[in-house]
C-alpha cells in the first residue's frame, strides 16, 4: 500500500507542516536534509504536539520530543518514549506513505 502524504516543496525547510492521514494529523519535516512523518501525539496524554525550537512540544504539559530522533527530551511522558514515526519514501516529487512493500 501507498499513500502519498505531501509534496516535497512544501515541506518547510524549518519547522514543520501538519497533513492530514486517514483521519489523524501528522507533522512531516525534514531532519538532517530527509524528510520525515510523525504521529501528531504526544506520549503522556495524547495531546497535540507544536513545533518549536527544533523540537515537538505539547502544550497540554510540556513533553518535549527531539525532532531528529522523536525521543522524549523532558517533561511527563514517560523516559524512554519515542514518537511513532511513519514508514516514507521519496517517490518522483512527493513523500509516500508504505506499508507492506519489500
Amino acid at each position: 500500500m501507498k499513500h502519498e502524504l505531501i509534496k516535497l516543496e512544501d515541506i518547510p525547510k524549518e519547522g514543520s507542516v501538519i497533513v492530514p492521514f486517514f483521519g489523524r494529523d501528522l507533522h512531516v519535516f525534514l531532519a538532517e536534509g530527509r524528510p520525515r512523518a510523525v504521529a501528531n501525539v504526544c506520549l503522556h496524554f495524547g495531546g497535540p504536539l507544536e513545533c518549536k525550537d527544533g523540537a515537538f512540544v505539547c502544550p497540554w504539559h510540556q513533553a518535549r520530543f527531539d525532532m531528529a530522533s522523536g525521543r522524549r527530551i523532558d517533561g511527563p511522558a514517560p523516559k524512554d518514549a519515542r514518537l511513532l514515526t511513519l514508514s516514507t519514501r521519496v517517490e518522483s516529487d512527493s513523500l509516500v506513505y508504505v506499508w507492506g512493500e519489500a
